[in-house]
């Protein structure tokens, strides 16, 4: 009998790449813990900039999604940035059950990956690429890389191209929004809850994939 293998961490794939909202939402089930009590996702960056709204796109698309059940911090409205990220961190850990959290944020990387979306075990280092000390962030980060990185990297930032960083946004809120979708679904089938079985399937058939 065939199997498909698990797609392992690190894992990299171009925000234009065929299929890959279905692809990244495989990943994501594989790896995020959604039936986790405290699942929270961090959307990291900031408004002011275009190459670092990553981030705060994402927890906007999030947001407008009322079927997407888990918490978000960060979103264009109220961004989680340099100014805030260390009380907010503060914040979220000082609760009785520690949080699982999926850090989002844009970065630069090599001329080749730039339009790449990133998935890796561990912790985000926000603002590293421009010389800031901020505390890292996540048991999952996941990062989109923008523009090419390694000389004057604030300037770069700031002359990134909008479309890029919403484009990936974009794509990247609908992988997390079928992953969502998908996990109730197992969740649905196994309980053989045939009416809510059929209603879920009819909103993850509703999702563009590609």
């Amino acid at each position: 009998m065939n199997t498909i293998p698990k797609l392992l961490l690190p894992y990299s794939l171009h925000h234009e790449s065929k299929n890959i909202v279905w692809q990244l939402s495989t990943l994501f089930l594989e790896h995020i813990p959604f039936h986790h009590e405290r699942l929270i996702f961090c959307c990291i960056g900031s408004d002011r900039c275009t190459g670092d709204t990553l981030g705060p796109l994402t927890g906007s698309f999030l947001k407008k999604s009322v079927s997407f059940p888990y918490e978000i911090v960060g979103s264009l409205e109220n961004p989680l940035h340099a100014l805030n990220l260390d009380t907010t961190m503060q914040q979220l850990h000082n609760h009785t059950i520690k949080p699982f959290i999926i850090a989002i944020d844009a970065c630069l990387g090599s001329e080749q990956n730039v339009g790449h979306i990133s998935v890796q075990n561990g912790p985000i280092f926000p603002g590293k690429a421009v010389k800031k000390q901020l505390p890292p962030i996540g048991d999952i980060s996941i990062k989109g890389i923008v523009n090419v990185g390694g000389f004057m990297e604030m300037l770069v930032l700031q002359n990134t191209r909008l479309h890029i960083s919403y484009a990936m946004a974009e794509k990247l809120s609908r992988a997390l929004l079928l992953a969502a979708h998908r996990y109730s679904l197992k969740n649905i089938e196994d309980s053989n809850h045939n009416t809510d079985n059929k209603d879920t399937w009819q909103q993850v058939s509703s999702l563009d994939f590609s």
